[in-house]
């Protein structure tokens, strides 16, 4: 089969922006006065920003009401962004700007399709927007993974269809958005987790374009 386009998540694929994430939300948790660890931030991979709040005060034993909650994300976003205004291309994860200019050689259709609104605003810092033909975030969905909509609207707007596509992925519901989205879905991270992925690989510094011809 020939793939005609390639639909990368962000966060953990591209860039690593969930160490940020984590800072942002861990200081809106002591705020509130408890502790919010590492391993309550797994439950945050993939998901949107109201249900990372709604896990977060679950774990803290908290109940406040919509504009309050209102208030606390948009608190963290903004201690967020003043962690994602000084990113720099050095940023960008090994290997994806070398596949990325081999998709872009190849006449390979690349797009993003990420639950973060502030997707636009991390690719320029690190300069990579000119890689994407389309660009699908949070400001374009109204249905999170593992819906397919993000991935579904990327093919939309690339003109491919879906059977076309392979997703790049590092969240278990990401992948699931994938294949419930009818394409073909490669791992990133960790076999164990992402196990329903078509291939699971460590990360690009040893993947090519024929490494994905193999796979689709």
């Amino acid at each position: 089969m020939k793939i005609k386009a390639c639909i990368f998540d962000l966060d953990g694929v591209i860039v690593d922006t969930a160490k940020y994430h984590y800072l942002a939300w861990n200081r809106l948790a002591k705020d509130l006065g408890f502790e919010f660890l590492p391993e309550h931030n797994e439950r945050l991979k993939g998901v949107s920003r109201v249900r990372s709040l709604e896990i977060l005060l679950e774990v803290g034993g908290l109940t406040f009401s919509d504009a309050e909650k209102e208030q606390m994300a948009t608190l963290k976003n903004e201690w967020y962004l003043e962690f994602i205004h000084k990113m720099t291309p050095d940023e960008i994860l090994p290997g994806v700007l070398t596949f990325l200019s081999e998709l872009r050689n190849a006449g390979i259709k690349i797009a993003l399709g990420s639950a973060s609104k502030n997707a636009p605003l991390i690719l320029q810092q690190v300069k990579i927007t000119q890689f994407f033909d389309a660009v699908i975030d949070g400001n374009k969905v109204s249905k999170a993974k593992p819906d397919p909509e993000v991935f579904l609207n990327a093919a939309k707007e690339l003109g491919v269809d879906p059977s076309l596509c392979v997703v790049f992925e590092d969240a278990e519901a990401g992948v699931e958005a994938a294949l419930n989205g009818n394409m073909r879905c490669i791992g990133v991270g960790s076999p164990e987790v992402l196990n329903r992925a078509n291939l699971v690989i460590p990360g690009f510094e040893n993947f090519s374009l024929v490494s994905l011809d193999a796979v689709c």
